[in-house]
């Protein structure tokens, strides 16, 4: 019999074209349930589940201190095994086909303001050397092109076109986009470039940004570099590459860019990914409504 885990495992990885650390996610939430049902049923498979016992694995996550938003998302895993099963024809019915996701309050990602923005360019030290011009690099890369960490991380040395001033990202799903780059920005790739170069025992060569050891930067590091950098002029709670990413689209709505030219800049499969970035710009259209209007300048 075809192991059903394995063959879904081939199909995120072969198929769906997603990424080592995604697929990791899904499976390890797969065996996480096969592990609890299993606990309770030695001869239970995970074609014969019903949804009794998901709904029993779902008050056990809750019990243990999950929040809604983890539930959903491991119960999400699960929904797509099982699509997978019914799709290969390795079960009838789905037993998450009437499932309802717990309910989140919605949390309100918070930008960077343009001024935050030029302080974190104006008032921290970037030293003229190898890692003062990667760092300054770094938050350019995230403002100014708004690409997801990940996708920073694994930006090639040959995606970069001097001559085009554009950058190859590869995004989710290995889905590749052509990004345009700001004059200074590309200025300061070829900057950077320079410095790059005079590294000693570059392991990851293929790689754009590297550490000052030659090696492809990690998730931490990242995350870390940017949050340091953004303590000093900011007070907000959270400051992430994501914000980052937040700010770009936010800053980009604010000032006239239409939803599908950022959809296509972000790499978003659909507009309603990108359409979780309009509350803020939503914010601004209200200030300048309410500044235009005739009718509120005769109120006052």
């Amino acid at each position: 019999m075809v192991d059903s885990k394995q063959a879904y495992s081939d199909y995120l990885l072969k198929e769906k074209n997603y990424s080592l650390l995604t697929l990791r996610a899904y499976t390890d939430d797969v065996a996480s349930f096969e592990k609890f049902i299993k606990e309770n049923d030695s001869e239970i498979a995970l074609e014969d589940v019903l949804y009794s016992h998901i709904r029993a694995w779902i008050v056990h996550l809750v019990e243990a201190g999950l929040s809604n938003t983890s539930v959903n998302r491991k119960i999400s895993s699960l929904k797509s095994f099982y699509k997978f099963l019914l799709r290969s024809r390795q079960i009838e019915t789905s037993p998450l086909q009437k499932h309802k996701s717990l309910k989140t309050a919605k949390k309100v990602q918070i930008p960077f303001s343009e001024k935050e923005l030029e302080d974190v360019i104006a008032y921290n030290d970037y030293p003229d050397d190898f890692e003062g011009v990667r760092n300054r690099l770094i938050i350019e890369l995230f403002y100014t092109t708004g690409m997801r960490r990940a996708e920073l991380i694994s930006l090639k040395l040959s995606g970069f076109d001097a001559g085009s001033n554009t950058l190859k990202v590869l995004g989710k799903r290995n889905k590749e986009r052509i990004l345009p780059l700001l004059g200074c920005t590309a200025s300061l790739i070829t900057e950077y470039l320079s410095y790059r170069a005079s590294l000693k025992n570059i392991t990851d060569t293929d790689v754009l940004i590297l550490s000052g050891k030659g090696n492809k930067l990690s998730e931490s590091f990242v995350y870390r570099l940017i949050n340091c950098y953004f303590s000093v002029v900011s007070g907000k709670v959270k400051k992430s590459p994501h914000v980052l990413r937040h700010t770009f689209a936010t800053h980009l709505l604010n000032n006239g860019a239409d939803l599908n030219s950022v959809k296509e800049l972000l790499g978003h499969a659909s507009l309603s990914s990108t359409q979780i970035y309009t509350h803020s710009s939503l914010a601004e259209l209200k200030k300048v409504y309410k500044d235009a209007h005739p009718r509120n300048r005769n109120d006052s």
